[in-house]
């Protein structure tokens, strides 16, 4: 009886630390939290007006107010290195998708002396590899970049496995001036 008894304590004392830990990660989760979940994303161009013509006129984004930043306030921050000019402050053109303060954003900047990378293909090198657009109508998005002289890379337009998007969902990857790769991904309406 005593092994019995024992033995149930000991399945109350893992049953009890598991609730613990549970309710601990349910807690820590839940502590996080963000004033937007939409993400801006930067991108230094090699040719800003250039790349303000094909985000807003071959895909489709719309110019808002741009903004610039202080080359003090963006060295101290970590966004450039001490060789860049004190004098010259970063001009951020700013490109969205959709409507109000949780539209996508897209901010561009041409910034001198700018390296570029290998833009090959989305293992060529480490960090962010592509951007993902979603668009209502693949075919309609095919007009617009056909109008504006860019060509789908590959094969693409691409069917998606249905258990991958179901609902005759394509991806299509086509290059940015700079090289970058972007995906469109949606159905083929007409």
């Amino acid at each position: 009886m005593l092994k019995r008894f024992s033995s149930l304590c000991n399945i109350r004392t893992v049953a009890m630390m598991l609730m613990m830990t549970c309710c601990h990660a349910l807690r820590a989760a839940e502590e996080v939290a963000f004033s937007h979940t939409t993400i801006d994303l930067g991108t230094v161009v090699g040719d800003l007006e250039k790349s303000v013509r094909f985000y807003t006129q071959a895909i489709g984004f719309r110019e808002v107010k741009g903004f610039e930043v202080d080359s003090r306030i963006a060295r101290a921050a970590g966004l450039i290195d001490s060789k860049q000019p004190d004098s010259k402050p970063l001009f951020i053109r700013v490109l969205v998708l959709g409507e109000g303060p949780e539209a996508t954003k897209l901010k561009l900047m041409q910034i001198g002396n700018t390296k570029t990378g290998d833009n090959e293909f989305i293992h060529s090198h480490t960090g962010f590899r592509y951007l993902t657009i979603m668009v209502d109508d693949t075919l309609a998005a095919l007009d617009r970049l056909e109008k504006f002289g860019v060509k789908p890379l590959a094969e693409s337009p691409v069917l998606l496995p249905e258990t991958l998007a179901p609902g005759g969902i394509f991806l299509t990857c086509i290059r940015d001036p700079d090289g970058n790769i972007v995906e469109l991904v949606g159905p083929k309406k007409k």
